[in-house]
């Protein structure tokens, strides 16, 4: 259960932006969502949410049940939790997907189809022992599957195993799906985030500063015209990259977001075709490897003062002090950065509510990494109190 309302007031004081300092309508909230022990699990990592077209929240984690181990190291399973009150108060836990004794499942990532409001559900099985580094080509170590929701996630269908399509079957060793960060296009396009590592998953690096041992992963996307239905594969990326996440900017142009392999900069590549190419990579936000989020915020076209697109991850080269970024320029540039939290945080996911108002599903700890899963919601206000700076339009 969620602790009470003092006990978080008392917990999180010491370490949020002080709510008087902002103005009086602006606002920031918090809430734990999955807490590590809880309903029979060790640990909750991996976070992603998504507003079903019904205004509900679906906030998905892995369910880790022996430790804090990732895919291989024990049994996973894929669970949710639903809000129908902004992210106030949460459902009881629902399992969405078990494969088996000792599987694990993993990398939530949710897209809403909103021309018939079907919610996907993409996300990986592996084989018990199975994990990324020691997953086989040419073999179901490593699987990809989805399910959809026609009813905001109240329930769920049958899994659908879309494993050859996702990777080169026969000779990448194992793929993995966002987390978080799947799109539905102007034109209707669905575009889930992967990576693969298409032979050795690691090797010894040199990129700025950085030495050391790199992930030899490349990111690419995967993209269904007919609403689910089939599924094609794009290109992989020219960077070394991960976990990564999408947004589409107002003229059409996907942009990726992705995990660097090693170094300082996150990649950032743009796609003026849906994923099936992608520009030359060039250096993102600076922050320690890990999956950040990314969101558009507000469009002018669909009425809006201006266009802002927001990046949420940790503050420089550690996992603590989680910060909120806006870009507007179209994800030039993020600045106008705000602390969410001064603790230990790592990843995170953002969906935008039906009042328009940002929600943030983030890792969360005190006394050790991972121990909440966290949501956090605030508005415009909160972002652009009096007095703040924002470039002019041009």
């Amino acid at each position: 259960m969620l602790s009470s309302l003092m006990t978080k007031k008392l917990l999180w004081m010491p370490l949020l932006v002080p709510a008087l300092a902002l103005a009086a309508d602006a606002f920031i909230t918090h809430t734990d969502v999955f807490r590590a022990g809880e309903d029979g699990y060790h640990t909750y990592r991996i976070p992603a949410i998504v507003t079903a077209q019904d205004g509900s929240l679906i906030a998905f984690a892995e369910a880790r049940k022996e430790n804090q181990s990732d895919p291989g190291g024990g049994d996973i399973d894929l669970v949710a939790k639903r809000s129908t009150d902004n992210g106030a108060t949460w459902s009881k836990m629902q399992i969405v997907d078990n494969p088996g004794e000792k599987w694990g499942a993993s990398n939530p990532t949710p897209v809403l189809d909103r021309s018939n409001g079907r919610l996907w559900i993409a996300f990986n099985r592996w084989e018990p022992g199975k994990g990324t580094e020691n997953s086989r080509a040419g073999t179901t170590d490593n699987q990809a599957w989805l399910r959809y929701s026609d009813d905001n996630g109240q329930n769920w269908s049958v899994p659908r195993d879309i494993t050859r399509v996702s990777r080169d079957f026969d000779n990448w060793r194992a793929m993995f799906l966002g987390p978080g960060g799947a799109i539905q296009t102007r034109t209707g396009r669905l575009i889930l985030p992967a990576a693969a590592c298409p032979d050795t998953c690691a090797v010894y690096a040199a990129s700025g500063t950085f030495r050391g041992q790199m992930h030899n992963m490349r990111s690419y996307v995967l993209y269904s015209d007919d609403h689910g239905t089939t599924w094609k594969r794009g290109p992989q990326v020219r960077a070394i990259t991960d976990e990564n996440e999408l947004v589409e900017l107002t003229d059409g142009t996907v942009v990726m977001d992705a995990r660097q392999g090693g170094g300082d900069a996150r990649w950032v590549m743009f796609s003026r075709d849906g994923g099936e190419t992608w520009s030359t990579p060039r250096n993102g936000e600076i922050v320690t490897p890990v999956a950040t989020g990314i969101e558009r915020f507000t469009s002018a076209k669909a009425g809006a003062d201006r266009d802002r697109i927001l990046w949420t991850g940790p503050q420089g080269n550690a996992r603590r002090r989680l910060v909120v970024r806006v870009s507007y320029d179209e994800g030039q540039t993020f600045i106008n950065e705000h602390l969410i939290y001064g603790g230990l945080s790592a990843y995170s996911d953002i969906s935008i509510l039906k009042d328009g108002t940002a929600g943030v599903l983030w890792e969360r700890g005190v006394s050790g990494q991972c121990q909440f899963i966290t949501f956090t919601r605030f508005n415009r206000e909160f972002l652009e109190p009096p007095g703040t700076v924002i470039p002019l339009l041009h």
